[in-house]
């Protein structure tokens, strides 16, 4: 049973709320403070984007250090909360994210940001679950969009008002990245990831019935406050199948959907996927979540046929790949 709103401290995480929060623009003075450095009009021009809309942005980590830190300096100045949630990293993830944090009233250097709320997981909990944590406390504060960011550097801040921009205008509930838009942005992309991005796109497709989105596993995505409120966060799954399953709840919830073309970045980091078991949980979750929708597709007056044929379809399929993983795995290295 996943953690709420109200007992998050209690039992899920512990969120700093003792420190000076508020929102600090570059063009604004720290209290008592003089000018921020490297202020400027574009600064100032960012911060005021969104006057009547607040956005918040999700920072998921998990042995970060190193790269948190500077994603966090990164997150540009229209964003009104940041949640960096340390899902107990072993490393000093934490340190880095507290370091950016003001401790205790009166003025700040221009090294912390009192945008950032510092959340701390007791114990790990999986992507998936530390995005939850960071959902439900934008849900908690009444956050109008939510961004969800990666720690580890790969997701480029300049391109955060193209999600941001569909949801707060109202022509999309939930916009994603998509790096196999573009025949260039795709070769930045290792072949192994780009094959499997584009197996779980097709199997993706299916289950959720959004036939015109594109890299389910990019996890650079904007969510408005009415669509998070519909999707049942508190279940979301803990592992990196929750983008899938969250597609599957939009889809339910009659939600729009925007893909964001942009380039595929990677660096020397390592990825924390574990695929013997990210490919079959996967599979059940797009299983289970196709199912679920087809059951709600066939309530009288929402039959929908080719729903029962895409059904047949994604079952084979999956049962298959679940199939054959799993023998694979039984079998083991061959001996010569």
């Amino acid at each position: 049973m996943h953690a709420t709103t109200t007992d998050l401290t209690a039992n899920a995480a512990t969120i700093d709320r003792t420190t000076d929060y508020r929102r600090v623009r570059p063009a604004d003075p720290p209290d008592g403070g003089g000018p921020r450095t490297g202020s400027s009009d574009g600064d100032r021009a960012a911060a005021t984007a969104y006057p009547d809309t607040t956005i918040a942005v999700v920072v998921p980590a998990y042995n970060e250090a190193g790269r948190v830190g500077e994603v966090l300096d990164s997150i540009p100045p229209f964003v009104d909360r940041i949640y960096a949630v340390d899902d107990a990293s072993t490393d000093d993830t934490w340190a880095e994210i507290r370091a950016r944090v003001p401790s205790g009233p009166g003025p700040h250097g221009d090294d912390v940001d009192g945008r950032i709320m510092p959340i701390r997981h007791e114990a790990n909990q999986g992507a998936g679950g530390a995005l939850r944590t960071g959902y439900l406390t934008a849900l908690d504060e009444g956050i109008d969009v939510t961004v969800t960011m990666d720690a580890d550097g790969q997701m480029d801040p300049e391109l955060m008002s193209a999600l941001v921009d569909p949801v707060a205008d109202g022509r999309a509930d939930y916009a994603k990245g998509n790096r196999l838009a573009d025949p260039e942005d795709r070769r930045g992309m290792p072949p192994f990831r780009r094959f499997g991005n584009w197996l779980l796109t097709y199997l993706t497709k299916i289950a959720s019935g959004y036939w015109g989105v594109m890299d389910p596993q990019n996890g650079y995505t904007a969510i408005s406050g009415d669509a998070l409120a519909a999707v049942d966060v508190e279940s979301l799954p803990d592992g990196h199948d929750y983008p899938n399953d969250l597609l599957v709840r939009l889809q339910v919830a009659d939600k729009s959907v925007a893909d964001v073309a942009m380039p595929a970045v990677y660096d020397d980091e390592e990825s924390t996927i574990d695929y013997a078991e990210f490919v079959p949980e996967t599979s059940l979750t797009l299983l289970r979540g196709f199912c679920w929708r087809l059951g709600r597709a066939l309530v009288p007056g929402n039959a929908d046929p080719r729903t029962a044929v895409r059904g047949a379809l994604v079952g084979i399929t999956v049962v298959t790949w679940v199939v054959l993983s799993r023998r694979d795995d039984a079998e083991g290295p061959s001996e010569e």
